[in-house]
C-alpha cells in the first residue's frame, strides 16, 4: 500500500501520517461521484462561476498558512510558494470570467438543415492523478475547467502532498462544491487503475513522470477511456547573443533554480554561441554559488531541498555517472552534509551524446551547459531529445529568435522568455512530454462533450 506521509525533506522527519484508502472503500467513492454528477451537471453555470470566484479568494486569503504546508511538504521556498498560490488563484479567476462565454452555444453553418448547433457539455466523474512539484497549481489547471463545465472530479495526489490536498478540497467544498463532487482519495497506484477501468470513469488527468503516463495511458485506452498527459521535459535555452554574457546568465541562473529545479518547463539544457560560451559558464557558475540554499520557510532561501532525499541522490547519481564519462562539473552537483534532501546547485559541461544525461531530463537543480557555432546547430541540439514540452531563444534580433523559435519540436515555444504560464495559454508538449492541454480554452475542452444538434428544414 503506498504509504501518504509529511516527511519534511528539510529535516527528514515524519511529521504526519495519513490514513489511505482499503479496497473496499473504492466501490462508495465511485457510487458517490457518479451520483453527485446528476446534481453538479445541472446546477446553473453562473453558481459554478461564484463558487470558483470564492474558492480564489480562499487561496488568496489562507496564502501564509498554504504556503508554509508545501514548503514544510515538498520543501518550496515560501516566497515561490506564495507566487504559486497567486497564479492558482487567478486559474480559478480566469475561469470564472471567461468561462461561460466558451460554453455558449456555437451556431454553425446549417449546411442544409434549419439549424446546425454546437454545445459543449460534461462527461462525468473524471481522474486527477498530480505531482508534488507544484501541488496547489498543478491541481487548479485540472480542476477549475472541468468544475466549471459539469463534471466531477475524484483527486489523487502524490504521496508526499497529503495535507496540501486535503485542504484544496476543504476549501472546495467551502467554496460550495458538493461534497461528492470534489472527492480527494489517499490510493495505491492498483486502485487508481481500478478505478480507471470502471465504467462510471470517463477520463484522467496526469502530470508527472513518463513512466507513470505509460501505466496511467495503457488503463485508460484499454478500457477506452480519454487521457491526457502532461509528462516531463529537457527544455533548450538557447542564447544567440548578449550585450552581457554574465547578465544573461545571472537571469538563467535563477530559471533554473526556480523550485529546487524541479519543473517540468524550466530551462534545462542551455545551449550557447561560442563566442558568449566562457563569459556565460562563468557567470552561471559565478549566479549559481551566490543562490542561498536553506530552509524554505526562511524569507533569505532561494534554494529549498528537493522533495526526498531519493529524489536528490537521483540528481546526484545522474551528474556522477556523466563526470566519470568525462564530463566536466564546474562547481556543486554534490549532496549536502546536512539533515535532509539539499545538495549543492551545479553547472555540468563537456556532456556528450554517449551519456545518459545528454537525452535524460535532470530534475533538480543542475545546468547542463553546450557550446553550438551557428543556428542551425544550436536547432539541431535543441531538438535531439525525445522530450518536446517547452523551449526558448534569446537574441536582440527577435526576427532571428523567432525563426528558431518556430523550429522547436515542442508545445510551447519563447522568445526572450522562458517557462511563462498564464490562465488564458495553453500548457502542454509532444513527444514524451504528453499531450492533450491544460488551460486557457484548450483545458476546458479536454474532457467535453462537442455535441451537434441539427434540425431539419421543413417540408
Amino acid at each position: 500500500m503506498t504509504s501518504y506521509v509529511t516527511e519534511n525533506p528539510s529535516t527528514g522527519e515524519v511529521e504526519k501520517e495519513f490514513p489511505t484508502l482499503t479496497d473496499d472503500q473504492i466501490e462508495p467513492v465511485l457510487a458517490r461521484s457518479a451520483a453527485a454528477y446528476s446534481e453538479w451537471k445541472g446546477t446553473p453555470v453562473d453558481q459554478r462561476v461564484r463558487m470558483l470566484r470564492d474558492t480564489a479568494a480562499a487561496y488568496r486569503d489562507r496564502v501564509d498558512e498554504l504556503a508554509a504546508v508545501i514548503a514544510r511538504e515538498m520543501g518550496k521556498p515560501i516566497g515561490e510558494a506564495k507566487g504559486e498560490l497567486a497564479i492558482t488563484a487567478m486559474i480559478y479567476d480566469w475561469y470564472a470570467d471567461n468561462g461561460p462565454a466558451l460554453l455558449e452555444t456555437e451556431q454553425l453553418d446549417p449546411q442544409g438543415a434549419a439549424e446546425s448547433v454546437v454545445t459543449r457539455e460534461a462527461v462525468g466523474s473524471l481522474i486527477g492523478i498530480m505531482p508534488w512539484n507544484f501541488p496547489y497549481y498543478q491541481v487548479a489547471r485540472f480542476v477549475a475547467p472541468n468544475l466549471l463545465l459539469g463534471n466531477v472530479i475524484i483527486l489523487k495526489h502524490a504521496p508526499i502532498c497529503a495535507a496540501s490536498s486535503a485542504l484544496m478540497e476543504e476549501i472546495a467544498h467551502a467554496a460550495g462544491v458538493p461534497t461528492d463532487a470534489y472527492i480527494n482519495i489517499y490510493a495505491s497506484n492498483e486502485q487508481i487503475a481500478d478505478m480507471i477501468a470502471d465504467k462510471r470513469i470517463q477520463g484522467v488527468s496526469l502530470t508527472g513522470s513518463g513512466r507513470a503516463g505509460a501505466a496511467v495511458a495503457e488503463v485508460a485506452a484499454r478500457n477506452l477511456k480519454k487521457s491526457v498527459l502532461e509528462l516531463g521535459g529537457s527544455d533548450a535555452f538557447i542564447l544567440l547573443d548578449s550585450e552581457d554574457a554574465g547578465v544573461s546568465a545571472a537571469g538563467a541562473a535563477a530559471m533554473r533554480l526556480m523550485n529546487c529545479g524541479q519543473a517540468c518547463n524550466s530551462p534545462k539544457r542551455f545551449i550557447v554561441h561560442e563566442s558568449l560560451y566562457d563569459d556565460f559558464v562563468s557567470g552561471l557558475v559565478s549566479a549559481i554559488d551566490a543562490a542561498a540554499v536553506g530552509d524554505p520557510a526562511e524569507a533569505g532561501t532561494k534554494v529549498g531541498p528537493l522533495s526526498s532525499v531519493q529524489a536528490r541522490d537521483r540528481v546526484v547519481e545522474q551528474v556522477d555517472e556523466a563526470v566519470a564519462a568525462g564530463a566536466k562539473l564546474h562547481t556543486g552537483g554534490t549532496a549536502l552534509d546536512r539533515p535532509g534532501a539539499f545538495m549543492a546547485p551545479g553547472v555540468i559541461t563537456g556532456v556528450t551524446e554517449d551519456m545518459d544525461l545528454y537525452r535524460d531530463e535532470i530534475f533538480g537543480p543542475v545546468a547542463v551547459v553546450y557550446s553550438v557555432s551557428d543556428d542551425e546547430q544550436a536547432v539541431k541540439l535543441a531538438n535531439d531529445v525525445d522530450y518536446g514540452l517547452s523551449g526558448s531563444v534569446w537574441s536582440s534580433d527577435v526576427e532571428r529568435a523567432t525563426g528558431i523559435a518556430d523550429r522547436l519540436e515542442v508545445g510551447m515555444a519563447m522568445v526572450n522568455e522562458h517557462g511563462t504560464t498564464l490562465p488564458g495559454l495553453p500548457f502542454g508538449g509532444v513527444k514524451a512530454s504528453g499531450y492533450g492541454r491544460e488551460l486557457g480554452q484548450w483545458g476546458l475542452g479536454e474532457f467535453a462533450n462537442v455535441r451537434l444538434r441539427r434540425i431539419a428544414k421543413s417540408k
